[in-house]
């Protein structure tokens, strides 16, 4: 499935009436009250005329309003809660601001956490934020069995950025991250590098993981085998990677190129290079400030924010029956550094 499956752009067409309870109780052949009961997940509704209701559904293409359930409740606003890994790592404050410009279209609220990469403290956030209330829930999961989740199935809840271990049942919006990763990769090989070393942070995301198959996909395509003294994993900030950079460069052959798979990571192999005679080449996985002011400008592979917030608030507003996955498109941007050829 698509982003466009959730949202089809309709150019300069007017949009079509959308399709209301009464349409869908017209097309079943039932009174408008048991499609209320269907859609409200209410008991007491003979499997038959569910049957027919839900085929209704899906024959129609009706999305159940929630900001408009909520009101009818006697509710004032409809609330959202964001849990994010980290709100000082600037993928996560800019994830931020598009999830609540997403939620202001439909006037509703977000709510914020950051369990900052501790993982007990994610469910502390999720458990906290179902007690209080919260209506629905978007998370980027952190890499700890999610299996637990099950047990609330009334808290209604997408996944962002990163696939729930544990939890295959689940409406998830992901980045194309073995497209990414292969492109940075087959970027630098086309420049000569045969010695592209790879940064990575926790490689049990499923994020880290793709985008590190992406990066020896391209490598085994281009016939150059993967040397793993080359790669570095679990490094979370750009001063452990200025680190691992340092100790890269001092092999007795030295990468001549990084990928680095995410802005902190990037960021570091800025830090690193400041102190180093070396200029290897280098492309970093999310865009981020500045990118372009460097000298070399930070060759990038980046998305679209506002379409990843779109599409997960899309998917909490309008549920389905079965789990859905809409994956965001990426796009390699040249700005210089990643366009260095080999000494």
């Amino acid at each position: 499935m698509t982003e466009q499956d959730i949202r089809p752009e309709l150019g300069d067409r007017p949009a079509p009436r959308r399709p209301t309870m009464a349409d869908v109780a017209r097309h079943a052949g039932v009174s408008l009250k048991t499609v209320s009961r269907v859609v409200n997940r209410e008991p007491h509704v003979r499997a038959t005329l569910r049957r027919r209701v839900q085929a209704a559904i899906s024959a129609l293409g009706y999305r159940r309003n929630e900001a408009a359930a909520r009101l009818a409740r006697g509710a004032t606003v409809l609330t959202l809660g964001l849990v994010m890994e980290n709100l000082a790592n600037e993928f996560s404050s800019r994830l931020a601001a598009a999830v609540e410009a997403a939620a202001a279209a439909h006037e509703a609220l977000v709510v914020f956490g950051s369990y900052e990469e501790r993982p007990g403290k994610e469910r502390v956030l999720i458990e906290s934020m179902y007690a209080r209330g919260v209506d629905c829930l978007i998370v980027v999961p952190s890499a700890a069995d999610h299996a637990w989740l099950a047990g609330h199935p009334g808290l209604t809840t997408v996944f962002v950025d990163r696939v729930p271990p544990g939890l295959a049942a689940a409406d998830v919006v992901l980045l194309d991250d073995e497209r990414g990763g292969r492109a940075a990769t087959e970027h630098l090989l086309a420049r000569g590098h045969r010695r592209i070393a790879l940064v990575s942070d926790d490689d049990g995301l499923s994020s880290v993981h793709d985008r590190a198959t992406g990066y020896r996909t391209a490598l085994a395509a281009a016939g150059v085998a993967a040397d793993e003294a080359l790669v570095v994993r679990g490094v979370f900030d750009p001063w452990r990677v200025t680190q691992e950079v340092a100790r890269l460069l001092d092999l007795p052959e030295p990468p001549t190129a990084f990928f680095a798979t995410n802005n902190r990571a990037a960021i570091g192999i800025l830090q690193a290079l400041r102190e180093r005679p070396e200029r290897p080449a280098y492309v970093g996985f999310d865009d981020f400030a500045l990118a372009d002011v460097f000298n070399p400008g930070v060759t990038v592979v980046r998305y679209d924010m506002t379409r990843l917030a779109r599409s997960a608030v899309d998917l909490l507003l309008n549920p389905a029956p079965s789990p859905r996955r809409v994956k965001i498109p990426v796009e390699l941007v040249a700005r210089g550094s990643g366009e260095l050829p080999p000494p």
